[in-house]
């Protein structure tokens, strides 16, 4: 029905907008939400990941911006020095920021066939924080690195 005006019924209320803008704050201030400690969050992760394993040190580089002028698109590769065989290759790659109120950035699974054990991404950092790269490998090994990356606010210094 071209034309044709929604009724009373369809029409919002101010009521029920107040009523449904009431609602999101409490969204905002649950657990888990935007304030939830991102520290405990990031240690929680790493030992899951970690599964009680040391993490190592070389083969893993983490390549990231000493400062990012935007920070909702921040460019970073991870890479691992591997031939990938069945031997010697890397199974997930992890990325972490630990001023996230997630900090699990992402996470990459290699198969088999795999070719490289390198991935591209570009992440939203909203303030100057360290990026953590863990490499799981085929033999059980865990290694990491880690990046500090500075976001200035609007070029200015952050």
């Amino acid at each position: 029905m071209r034309g044709a005006k929604p009724t009373a019924a369809l029409r919002p209320t101010r009521r029920h907008l107040l009523g449904r803008a009431a609602g999101l704050p409490l969204v905002m201030l649950s657990p888990g939400g935007a304030w939830a400690d991102s520290g405990a969050e990031l240690k929680q992760a790493l030992a899951a990941v970690g599964k009680g394993r040391k993490p190592l040190s070389g083969r893993l580089k983490l390549d990231a911006p000493e400062i990012a002028e935007n920070g909702s698109l921040v460019p970073i590769e991870v890479s691992f020095d591997s031939p990938m065989t069945e031997q010697d290759r890397v199974t997930a790659i992890h990325v972490f920021a630990d001023g996230n109120p997630r900090p699990q950035v992402a996470v990459f699974r290699f198969g088999r066939l795999s070719g490289q054990a390198r991935v591209a991404i570009r992440v939203r950092l909203q303030q100057t924080q360290e990026l953590i790269a863990l490499a799981e490998t085929g033999e059980g090994n865990l290694y990491e690195t880690r990046a500090l990356v500075k976001v200035t606010i609007g070029g200015c210094g952050g």
